[in-house]
């Protein structure tokens, strides 16, 4: 019984530190990309907030894949020059925000 409640703690905390991995990768990736010059977290510059963006898309299983095709091809919104996964990465670090 100790060895399973230590591998269920275990498991857990993994997920903490890998949940916290992907919004720093996120991050990272906007930084780099120049995401951060027309958009913040919590007020609108250029581009609306990402608290906003997120509580738009809340609960949308669509949005992820709609919004990475939109900075991919330039669809109202500037192309992003990354890669799918860099876009995958910070569109789910954008959707995370709260």
């Amino acid at each position: 019984m100790k060895s399973l409640s230590l591998s269920l703690l275990l498991a857990a905390a993994g997920l903490v530190v890998a949940g916290g991995a992907s919004a720093d990768a996120g991050d990272e990736v906007m930084k780099a990309k120049g995401c951060l010059n027309c958009h913040a977290f919590d007020k609108r510059k250029v581009g609306p907030a990402y608290n906003d963006v997120a509580a738009k898309y809340k609960g949308d299983k669509a949005a992820e894949g709609m919004l990475v095709a939109k900075l991919k091809e330039g669809k109202t919104h500037p192309k992003v020059a990354a890669t799918e996964d860099e876009l995958k990465t910070a569109v789910k670090r954008v959707l995370s925000a709260k």
